[in-house]
């Protein structure tokens, strides 16, 4: 997990539940400034950090080793498993859940595949510009 959806993570949680930074931090033994750091994707947090602030937010902490995408590539292309790995993939993907991204990549593969024709970085990227433009839409009504 980056950085960014770390604080993401733990911003959404801490508003989620009324809590201010201050009583999290109190909670959890860590100063305001250092959760205020990792709220905006700043800083490298220790092990220690991320479990105290987890408690503190009445959270489960859960560590899994794994390969990033060893989920997510069954049947995608290649070319589409290098983009995801890219800043640009990264920074629409942040706020999504493991199960929304891989939802995202399948549905990305499968317009993809209506090009009927092996796709390449600046194709994806179109790709993912029209899932986004289509998220940032109003609805008809």
């Amino acid at each position: 997990m980056e950085i960014e959806e770390l604080g993401s993570r733990l911003r959404a949680r801490r508003t989620t539940t009324g809590r201010t930074i201050a009583s999290v931090a109190a909670d959890a033994g860590l100063s305001v400034p250092y959760i205020a750091n990792l709220e905006n994707g700043r800083g490298n947090p220790t092990l220690s950090a991320i479990a105290s602030l987890a408690g503190a937010l009445g959270a489960k902490l859960r560590i899994e080793l794994a390969d990033e995408l060893a989920r997510e590539d069954d049947g995608l292309p290649d070319s589409l498993i290098d983009f995801a790995h890219g800043p640009r993939f990264r920074a629409e993907a942040r706020q999504l859940s493991p199960a929304a991204r891989q939802r995202l990549l399948t549905a990305m593969a499968g317009l993809g595949a209506l090009a009927g024709r092996p796709l390449g970085d600046l194709d994806w990227h179109r790709v993912l510009d029209t899932v986004v433009l289509l998220n940032r839409g109003t609805p008809a009504g």
